[in-house]
């Protein structure tokens, strides 16, 4: 039987090992990466607060406001998240209650099923909808003078008092996005993956430049939401694997005591 494993390759014809691309992340080596942008991308915004209105204001005009806000495709493409973020919802949940009827929710599709579950309650809900917007009180681009509004602009990061709910720092639909991408990619299958996370990943990013379209979020809100979610969601993953490991390890001990 011909053997097509890598170890059959001759050496000749393998690729050194530093120019192999690696097509995944390690949790921690996403969480670095994730912690990293934030910096970045933090650092970058307060230094250049301009450039979240000079990307609303490609998107504004003095008599029409927002203009695209009202296009009937790109109100679809928002509505249709919904949809998509119920179906991954119920998918994840199908998912861990066949595991739990067949007493293997600690294993690895039960964990990933689990992961999507708790990290949509997690990032976007808590994280990004329960802390960053309720407590940062930054307006949103329709509602800033520079753009036919009554409040003031402040730079990403900067506590005001501008707004009183569900503010503008950070977008939580954008978090709901980058959700959708870590779901697509832990759901389906291993050879189906490159597709659903390139088609999760290119419309993630539509329906998030689509809240900067419509004046309801700065660059900076949709940029950093990514990446606060992407940090939340590999910790998450690894805590979640990290648990699993402890709990096989106390299993076998218990199975060993009884049968020794």
């Amino acid at each position: 039987m011909t053997d097509f494993t890598a170890d059959a390759v001759p050496p000749t014809l393998r690729k050194p090992a530093a120019f192999r691309w690696r097509m995944r992340l390690s949790s921690e080596e996403t969480a670095i990466l994730a912690a990293a942008a934030i910096v970045g991308l933090s650092a970058a915004f307060l230094m250049f607060p301009g450039m979240d209105l000079a990307v609303s204001g490609l998107f504004h005009r003095t008599r029409d406001g927002f203009y695209l806000a009202d296009d009937p495709v790109l109100r679809a493409l928002r509505k249709s998240s919904t949809l998509v973020m119920s179906l991954m919802l119920l998918a994840a949940i199908g998912r861990w209650i066949w595991r739990l009827l067949r007493r293997r929710k600690a294993d690895l599709a039960g964990r990933r099923a689990l992961f999507v579950i708790s990290g949509l309650a997690l990032g976007p809900g808590l994280v990004v909808n329960s802390l960053f917007k309720e407590l940062w009180g930054r307006a949103r681009p329709i509602d800033v003078r520079l753009f036919g509004g009554d409040d003031a602009f402040t730079a990403a990061w900067l506590p005001s008092t501008a707004c009183q709910s569900n503010c503008s720092f950070i977008s939580g639909e954008g978090a709901g996005a980058a959700w959708m991408v870590a779901a697509a990619l832990v759901l389906a299958p291993r050879r189906w993956r490159p597709v659903a996370g390139g088609l999760a990943l290119a419309y993630a990013i539509s329906l998030s430049a689509n809240r900067i379209v419509f004046g309801g979020h700065f660059l900076s809100d949709v940029l950093l939401s990514w990446a606060v979610t992407a940090l939340v969601l590999a910790l998450l993953y690894r805590g979640l694997k990290v648990a699993s490991a402890a709990l096989r390890r106390r299993k076998l001990r218990v199975l060993n005591i009884a049968t020794a």
